[in-house]
């Protein structure tokens, strides 16, 4: 993987949800790489977010690579249904389930590409023993259940360890603005989860080009 290669990928939870399609294919035209797509059952975290039929329902508008991002508990049950419904990428989260390299094999039978994510309090060894079965580590960087929080930047720790072993990609997900994500890449991210960095902008081809542009430090 080339590290200077930074794929930026908007936060649907950040979007206007009353004009959801307008707002995705807009993001497509304005360059993002992926869609991160925050699914939330209100029990993993505080917050109820979207299910299969809405990633179901955006499938047919866009091209771009769905990253879908289950904040949820017991994610093997779930798999299925979002493997139907058109994600690209399932990621999980390590603290939601007994047996990772389960859900792991579920996913890869689906076809699909497997991403594990850790919470801010979770200690980065708790993802050691995946790391050669998973495409993506996201590593958050505000708690997960809502948009808008500040950048934690001593999860950057987090990112640097799982670099020197990980030859795949990293993303950081929570508080990324132009800052923060010349601090994520510097540490190793090549993936910039953005929120209302990108859809809290008028201009959402600049936004996107400003964050991409945190590559070249």
């Amino acid at each position: 993987m080339d590290e200077r290669k930074v794929l930026i990928a908007p936060s649907i939870l950040s979007a206007d949800f009353s004009r959801l399609g307008e707002e995705i294919v807009s993001m497509e035209k304005g360059g993002a790489d992926w869609l991160h797509v925050d699914v939330m059952d209100g029990r993993f975290v505080p917050n109820i977010t979207v299910g299969p039929l809405v990633v179901s329902a955006i499938r047919p508008l866009t091209g771009l690579f769905f990253d879908v991002h289950l904040m949820i508990v017991d994610p093997l049950r779930y798999i299925d249904r979002f493997a139907d419904a058109g994600s690209d990428m399932i990621t999980f989260h390590i603290e939601a389930c007994e047996n990772p390299g389960e859900v792991i094999r579920r996913i890869k039978a689906r076809g699909k590409k497997v991403g594990v994510s850790v919470r801010p309090g979770t200690d980065i060894s708790a993802v050691d023993s995946v790391l050669e079965q998973v495409d993506t580590v996201l590593v958050m960087t505000v708690e997960p259940g809502f948009g808008g929080q500040s950048f934690m930047e001593d999860m950057l720790d987090k990112v640097k360890r799982v670099r020197r072993g990980f030859n795949g990609h990293i993303q950081v997900d929570g508080g990324i603005n132009r800052e923060s994500a010349v601090k994520a890449v510097r540490a190793g991210a090549s993936v910039l989860v953005a929120g209302t960095a990108v859809f809290g902008q008028e201009d959402y081809s600049r936004a996107i080009a400003e964050l991409r542009g945190t590559s070249n430090f």
